[in-house]
């Protein structure tokens, strides 16, 4: 592989401090900026205070694991490659990691050499653009002009709520719980009063729903909500 000329910054999500430690090393010498995270909230400061070409992540974490650390990554609309690197050797874990949006799952122990083919292979990937248009039914989001429009009406959304419309669009069909919302919305990193998301998909709702004869927006009882369309369900 040719030379980088400006270092790629990878993030290590590690809670063993000699496994991190060697990465770092064998990382860093092989031409990588790397930056260590021992937990997932920690790794959560780090992605919300700059960008990285790649994370490695620990599935046993303390705290926030590595399940709900790739599943806030994703559900932020975050598109980072991330490698899952862990002990856990089961198939019905390799799946679930790929199925939460990993690029790719290795399992401890590791030859460093294959780890990095792997970083590499992942890194000389094309990045995948995200699309600049959601669609759900007659609803129409325009990502890079933060738009949106329904039946070609458009509507008047906040910064906030247009962020939460597009999170819901990304996924729609797909039940989103309160503490998912809070966390990708609002940034909350615990599972306390989440009385917030209530409050503003009432208020979501009176602008993509109640207008309109067909309604999107659906509450799940006990659970959270869903985007979809309404032959969807």
């Amino acid at each position: 592989m040719a030379a980088l000329d400006t270092p790629m910054k990878l993030l290590v999500v590690e809670d063993e401090t000699k496994t991190a430690n060697f990465l770092k090393r064998g990382f860093g010498e092989a031409g990588f900026v790397v930056s260590v995270a021992p937990d997932g909230i920690e790794a959560r400061r780090q992605i919300e205070a700059g960008s990285f070409d790649l994370i490695v992540l620990d599935i046993m974490l303390p705290g926030v694991d590595g399940w709900d650390t790739l599943k806030w990554l994703r559900g932020a609309g975050l598109g980072t490659p991330v490698l899952i690197l862990t002990a856990r050797d089961e198939v019905t874990d390799r799946v679930r990691g790929l199925e939460l949006g990993a690029d790719d799952y290795l399992v401890k122990p590791f030859a460093f050499s294959e780890l990095l083919a792997r970083v590499r292979t992942i890194l000389r990937r094309p990045p995948v653009r995200e699309a600049a248009t959601l669609r759900v039914a007659d609803l129409e989001l325009d990502l890079d002009g933060l738009r949106a429009t329904r039946a070609g009406r458009r509507l008047d959304l906040t910064g906030r709520e247009f962020k939460l419309l597009s999170l819901l669009a990304r996924r729609a069909g797909e039940v989103l719980t309160r503490t998912l919302i809070a966390e990708s919305v609002w940034d909350m990193n615990s599972e306390g009063d989440t009385n917030v998301v209530d409050v503003n998909m009432r208020r979501l709702r009176t602008k993509v729903d109640d207008p309109f004869p067909e309604k999107l927006l659906r509450t799940v009882r006990g659970v959270g909500y869903v985007l979809e369309s309404p032959e969807g369900h």
